[in-house]
């Protein structure tokens, strides 16, 4: 369980990095209340965003993004809620995305970002 606790990890970091340098700006990582865990919360322009982020070391059991389902992205929105409740925010423009990581033991991570996916 370590190795794949580990290898989260390392793909969150690899994420939160991708998205600061694609502009966004990371406010909260690993946010954590009674309905589960928002991995990364990101302001980008004047939208919320909420994201999902998916590793996986390699491809035999598909891509990371096969792992999130409807039922995840619907979560995902009542802890997007629960985060803007928890922060005193008002966010009229709130979106989810979604990032998949393959980051191998040896070589180069791959990073697929989708925004807005629910």
């Amino acid at each position: 369980m370590a190795a794949k606790d580990e290898l989260g990890r390392r793909g969150e970091e690899l994420a939160t990095r991708y998205l600061a340098g694609a502009g966004l700006e990371i406010l909260d990582r690993n946010w954590r209340c009674a309905q589960g865990e928002v991995d990364i919360v990101a302001r980008d322009g004047d939208e919320l965003v909420f994201v999902e982020v998916k590793t996986r070391a390699g491809l035999a059991f598909g891509h990371p993004l096969e792992a999130i389902t409807a039922l995840k992205l619907a979560r995902l929105r009542r802890l997007a809620a629960a985060w803007c409740d928890a922060h005193g925010v008002r966010a009229p423009r709130r979106r989810i995305d979604a990032v998949g990581v393959v980051a191998p033991a040896r070589g180069e991570a791959t990073i697929d970002h989708l925004p807005g996916v629910y």
